[in-house]
């Protein structure tokens, strides 16, 4: 672990913002869940929310490569249970949908908590999804077209969110609660131990948060040699 990088990754961390967040609505293809998630990256956010079978969800962890490790992917059985799980937690829902009581994509507040919902290709938001929204909002049209792709009006949405939480000054603290900062900081600086880790179903090991490096790796690796095997180390 460079210098350099550690600052990098301590420079995000210390940006993202836990309270937005993107909800998607059996959107299925892969390249537009890669460009979704892409987006999330590149805007601050956390974390990001999936309504899919696990198979489709796997075709996007693969196509969403590097990205997939820098936001937090949680996946849901339906749009009930993500909507109920948002709302429990505080969360404003925009519904991308065009409808009577759609509002331009500026006119809402992304200061607060919030998640912005995006239907899939064909069908836009359910019906279900679309009545539990707090809002509707809509991505204005100049030309011939009535709507554009959806992991486009994703980054679109969410520039504007990134410009509203910029001006409020969210953007300026750490907001990340202490145990997941020290969680993402442990994941990105060892991705090969976390790897282990996770086949393992281990406890992380401690992080120096200075330096990204294990506290005593050679130690806990013996340890949990000794755990896992332990007719094979000798002491």
């Amino acid at each position: 672990m460079t210098p350099e990088r550690l600052a990098r990754i301590k420079q995000i961390l210390d940006t993202r913002q836990p309270d937005i967040s993107v909800l998607t609505d059996q959107v299925h293809k892969p390249r537009n869940l890669s460009a979704i998630i892409r987006s999330c990256d590149a805007f601050g956010l956390a974390n990001m929310h999936v309504v899919w079978p696990k198979e489709g969800f796997r075709a996007f962890r693969k196509t969403a490569g590097g990205s997939y490790n820098w936001v937090r992917t949680h996946t849901h059985p339906s749009m009930d249970d993500a909507m109920a799980s948002l709302k429990t937690s505080g969360h404003k829902l925009y519904a991308a949908q065009l409808s009577d009581r759609a509002v331009d994509y500026r006119e809402v507040d992304y200061t607060v908590p919030c998640t912005v919902i995006l239907g899939n290709e064909v069908d836009g938001v359910s019906d279900r999804a679309s009545d539990q929204a707090d809002k509707h909002i809509i991505i204005p049209m100049m030309g011939m077209v009535e709507s554009l792709n959806v992991s486009s009006a994703c980054a679109i949405i969410l520039s504007e969110a990134q410009r509203q939480r910029q001006l409020a000054g969210l953007f300026d603290q750490r907001r990340l609660p202490d145990d997941e900062y020290m969680r993402l900081l442990f994941q990105w600086c060892q991705p090969t131990v976390k790897r282990y880790c996770d086949d393992r179903k281990l406890p992380y090991p401690p992080i120096d948060p200075e330096t990204g490096e294990l506290i005593d790796g050679v130690g806990w690796m013996n340890k949990v040699r000794r755990q896992r095997r332990p007719d094979l180390v000798n002491d």
